[in-house]
């Protein structure tokens, strides 16, 4: 009798346990045009953002959740309008292989094995990393089919400042990119962005509030040469110490806020044109970035986003 009664008392729990598993996958948070967002892919991108970015455990339920929210918004515009161009997104597994272990290589991830075990551990599957970093392969394509012909850059001056200097600086950085939507004033979002900074840090405030492609890792761009940098950053960061942020720049897409690191010197002895290379790849790719913030903002006012 008392078995018997074990038995269904456990049977029991599971059905409340299913129950409650099944309620909680099937709850719509929020409609995107017909995609919809649901309370657990709300949670798998918590646990995500908790593994590429310490600074996310540090973060109130509160915050955690907006940013998870906003993440997920964010790529699920991506989604929308990449099907407007190709019906399946998907990717040759080689390339998409390259790009994971690329991606991942500061979780010291060497193979496509290490990287399906890291993320099961974590209770996340990894096809749904792999859905992320083709929506993002196919959106930054789609960036550059677009935009390749406006990005304007001077090789011959890249050439000039190399020949130059036998020195240059390179600025460890981590960046805020906002923009200040029709409702809201400048200021008073600069003072939000500052309060912010002072009352948690950085990192965390770039995650509440940068609207970049760094913003998950909190903002981090890493070393940054000053041969990359527009002659307007680099003034703004010349002037800086270690520990300091810029005041707010204004560049295509929003506006700035870089944060100084660190700082060092380096001898520039290298072959010059694959240095040139390298730094006109470099620009190229912060012009296109600024570009897909633009492009981002201007499909967003298109999207209806209903919450439920």
């Amino acid at each position: 009798m008392i078995y018997t009664r074990y038995i269904i008392l456990c049977f029991v729990c599971f059905l409340l346990s299913l129950n409650f598993a099944n309620s909680f996958e099937n709850k719509i948070i929020f409609k995107i045009n017909n995609e919809i967002i649901t309370s657990l892919d709300i949670l798998n991108e918590l646990r995500y953002l908790k593994i590429i970015n310490k600074e996310f455990n540090n973060i109130k339920k509160e915050e955690a959740f907006q940013i998870s929210k906003n993440s997920l918004i964010r790529e699920k515009i991506k989604e929308i309008e990449i099907k407007k161009i190709i019906k399946e997104i998907e990717i040759e597994d080689k390339i998409l292989q390259n790009l994971i272990l690329n991606y991942f290589k500061e979780f010291e991830i060497k193979s496509i094995s290490e990287f399906e075990k890291y993320f099961l551990d974590r209770s996340i599957d990894p096809n749904e990393i792999r859905k992320k970093i083709t929506i993002e392969f196919f959106w930054n394509q789609l960036i550059y089919n677009k935009y390749q012909n406006n990005v304007k850059i001077d090789k011959q001056l890249i050439v000039d400042d190399l020949k130059k200097n036998d020195k240059q600086s390179e600025f460890l950085l981590a960046e805020i990119l906002f923009n200040v939507n029709e409702s809201e004033n400048f200021k008073d979002k600069v003072n939000l962005i500052n309060k912010s900074i002072k009352k948690i840090n950085f990192s965390q405030t770039a995650l509440a509030y940068s609207i970049s492609n760094t913003a998950n890792k909190g903002g981090k761009l890493g070393w940054v040469a000053e041969s990359i940098l527009s002659e307007k950053i680099f003034k703004e960061l010349k002037n800086l110490k270690i520990g300091e942020h810029t005041n707010p720049i204004l560049i295509p897409g929003g506006f700035l806020i870089l944060k100084l690191l660190d700082l060092r010197k380096i001898s520039k002895e290298f072959d010059l044109d694959k240095e040139v290379k390298k730094i006109v790849r470099k620009k190229t790719n912060q012009q296109l970035n600024r570009f897909s913030n633009i492009y981002f903002n201007k499909i967003k006012k298109d999207i209806i986003i209903n919450e439920f």
